[in-house]
């Protein structure tokens, strides 16, 4: 849900956006082409600007690695907004030094916070945020808990429900 919400927006603005699940799914103006482990590396082979916004599961721990940043256009941006332990930093600080990846935001890190020492605030193309990628409108968080509610008591399917067999 995160993912489709964003890639909305950069469409917006005319970005040439695509994106990547585990199933397939429909976004107006997206290529949504790439579902599953097949698709994945054809995904980050066209790749300049790659947007973590994948749940955490065992599968998605470590994820964002050496393998994947080796995949991505050279000079490709990551920006990785969802869990701490999908990247491995050490990786990612080594593709920068080597100029494969060019700069990165991450608003999540592992541990969080992270420490004072860590290399990752001394790498000048790194940005930290202070996990605050995304807020709660209480006008807006107040109209979707009415409307699951509504949805739960008429015993249609919620939005946002996690699915316990899949980690999310």
């Amino acid at each position: 849900m995160l993912g489709t919400a964003v890639l909305e927006r950069l469409r917006l603005f005319g970005f040439d956006c695509a994106g990547w699940s585990r199933s397939p799914r429909e976004i107006e103006g997206v290529a949504c082409c790439f579902a599953g482990d097949a698709s994945l590396d054809t995904f980050l082979a066209r790749t300049d600007v790659l947007v973590c916004l994948l749940p955490l599961t065992d599968a998605m721990r470590g994820l964002l690695n050496k393998d994947m940043f080796a995949k991505l256009l050279a000079g490709a941006s990551l920006v990785h907004m969802e869990r701490g332990p999908q990247l491995a930093a050490a990786d990612l600080l080594d593709a920068l030094d080597r100029g494969h990846i060019h700069s990165a935001v991450l608003d999540v890190t592992d541990p969080e916070p992270l420490p004072a020492d860590h290399p990752l605030w001394t790498q000048p193309r790194v940005r930290i945020t202070p996990h605050i990628a995304s807020a709660i409108r209480p006008d807006t968080a107040v109209d979707a808990v009415l409307d699951n509610l509504r949805r739960h008591r008429a015993g249609e399917r919620m939005i946002g429900e996690i699915d316990r067999t899949r980690g999310y």
